[in-house]
């Protein structure tokens, strides 16, 4: 729901507020909009965490950004003491306070955050795009856990917009890649931007990747669909001493082939989050076109229709990724 507030107070000390541009919507905000995270949201609250924008107002001893410059936000803070933080490892901090869920978000048009979470965009950079550098550090950190490099062949089971960020990634890496995603809008954008995709529905993807790999498996599968099915084919496409990358958020435990594990002497790495130098990374990636931006935003909703903008996520037909124009009256 809308909600007019009073202007927000001017930025403290060590805090930016940003004119905010565009917000994305991801699949954590569809469960939000639908209260199945009522647990850590307490409305009313702002959500939001893929976002681009401007500095609008620097608070006090706040230096080196200056009025008007495009940034970001890298929407995670950390609490520095527990075991997690220690170990130097913040981006999964056991007290993470992941901004836009546990705390107010980007979807309004002045938004108010630490200085230190703030990162600078390229000048040339359009705004719309620069909205999916969270979701393309999510697919670098993805890609840098799984160790990929040019000589891999990749499977991606889900081809959805951070399947399909993955798939882009681990592309540039110089590894082969095999989306497998049944949605055929999906495989659509896949092939448009240079990567074979397949319909589990229509094929046996194991003997597909046997074919495509003279019968010996993927290096590396990314798990994204969140789906049992999906596990399971993830586990069978790979190779001896496979890496196994879990990226999607399994609610309910699913049965695995543990036999295969032991086996093939393949690897289970989870995947959560991004560190900052992934998200730098991934800024850099979007400037330079790596992220294909232009395929994956679907539509750019205004404001004031933003419960459009849910429900065109929720329907999935013809659409993968959402924005929505938070910029009040500019345009």
């Amino acid at each position: 729901m809308l909600d007019e507030r009073p202007p927000p107070a001017p930025p403290g000390p060590g805090q930016i507020q940003i004119a905010v541009a565009y917000t994305g919507i991801c699949g954590t905000d569809l469960h939000i909009f639908h209260g199945d995270m009522d647990a850590r949201v307490q409305p009313p609250t702002v959500i939001g965490h893929e976002m681009s924008g401007r500095i609008a107002a620097l608070g006090a001893g706040t230096t080196g950004w200056e009025i008007g410059a495009p940034v970001t936000v890298m929407p995670t803070r950390s609490c520095g003491g527990c075991a997690a933080c220690r170990r130097g490892l913040a981006h999964i901090c056991h007290r993470l306070d992941f901004i836009g869920i546990d705390s107010p978000g980007a979807m309004q048009s002045l938004w108010t955050v630490p200085a230190d979470l703030v990162i600078a965009l390229p000048r040339g950079l359009p705004l719309e795009f620069a909205t999916l550098a969270e979701p393309a550090a999510v697919a670098v950190h993805d890609v840098r856990r799984a160790r990929v490099t040019g000589d891999d062949f990749v499977v991606v089971v889900g081809g959805g917009p951070v399947g399909l960020l993955i798939a882009a990634v681990a592309t540039r890496e110089g590894a082969r890649v095999l989306v497998v995603e049944p949605d055929p809008f999906r495989r659509s954008v896949s092939m448009q931007i240079g990567i074979e995709a397949i319909d589990p529905r229509h094929h046996d993807v194991s003997a597909f990747v046997a074919d495509r790999t003279d019968g010996a498996g993927a290096d590396v599968a990314f798990e994204v669909s969140g789906a049992t099915d999906g596990v399971t084919t993830a586990v069978d496409v790979l190779t001896t001493r496979g890496r196994l990358i879990m990226v999607a958020i399994h609610p309910k435990p699913r049965e695995v082939n543990l036999h295969r594990f032991f086996w093939r002497e393949l690897e289970l790495l989870g995947a959560r989050l991004y560190e900052r130098s992934d998200f730098e990374e991934a800024v850099g990636l979007v400037a330079e076109g790596a992220i294909p931006a232009k395929q994956l935003i679907s539509r750019v909703q205004p404001f004031e229709d933003v419960a459009a903008a849910f429900e065109a996520l929720e329907s999935r037909g013809g659409v993968m990724k959402v924005l929505v124009d938070c910029r009040d009256g500019v345009r």
